[in-house]
């Protein structure tokens, strides 16, 4: 298990990743308000929950950057636990209505999700107490990938919520069904390429980073 708990804006960022798959999961919250989202709850989501306990949260919505498995697992236990609208790109929603197949791809039982309450339109923003979080289209990991970008309205400071569109020192995966290389290097490039050097980014799977870091050394992006 990783833990990190940062504050950018003095938002609460928490996140937390289990085996098999070690997927980050997120919790971000406003400091003021106590209002915040669920971001990807996969396998981890029991310490997800506890997190938004531990900092007293009313969990607005659980945000999904796309549908792959790790990503979706734990969201049939955060919508019992936490009675909020699920949130998703449109584009994404056969593969999470397959997730109990893509469990069989990896030899894993996963029970069916609940469905769809929200699908995105458009940017956004969606509110959760002072911060908000737009919405950003970034296929090419999967045609549905977002990347989520949070702060506070008016403020020009923002951090992002990738998925696995982007790491630090690496990319997504385009093997996968709905993948394309060109696309997802089109996507990193035009979209998250577009933010401040000093932009943080957290990813589905590893640490945080910057956009900054990855345009001088991330090698697949020379």
């Amino acid at each position: 298990m990783r833990k990190w708990g940062v504050e950018r804006l003095i938002m609460i960022i928490e996140t937390r990743a289990v085996e098999p798959f070690f997927k980050n999961g997120f919790v971000i919250g406003c400091e003021e308000t106590k209002e915040g989202v669920v971001i990807d709850p996969g396998d981890e989501v029991d310490l997800v929950l506890d997190a938004v306990r531990q900092h007293d949260l009313t969990v607005r919505y659980i945000l999904l950057t796309h549908a792959h498995l790790d990503h979706v697992t734990g969201v049939a236990a955060a919508k019992r636990a936490l009675n909020v609208p699920v949130a998703l790109h449109r584009a994404d929603n056969f593969l999470y209505e397959a997730v109990v197949q893509q469990g069989l791809m990896f030899g894993l039982r996963v029970e069916p999700q609940p469905p769809i309450d929200l699908f995105y339109d458009g940017e956004g923003p969606l509110r959760f107490g002072r911060y908000a979080a737009w919405v950003r289209h970034t296929p090419g990991h999967c045609p549905g990938g977002v990347c989520l970008d949070v702060g506070r309205e008016g403020e020009r400071a923002r951090t992002l919520f990738v998925g696995d569109t982007l790491f630090a020192g690496s990319i997504g995966r385009t093997d996968l069904p709905g993948g394309d290389f060109d696309t997802l290097l089109a996507s990193i490039r035009n979209v998250l390429f577009s933010y401040p050097d000093d932009t943080v980014v957290y990813a589905g799977h590893g640490e945080p980073t910057t956009i900054g870091r990855e345009k001088r050394t991330n090698p697949f992006l020379k």
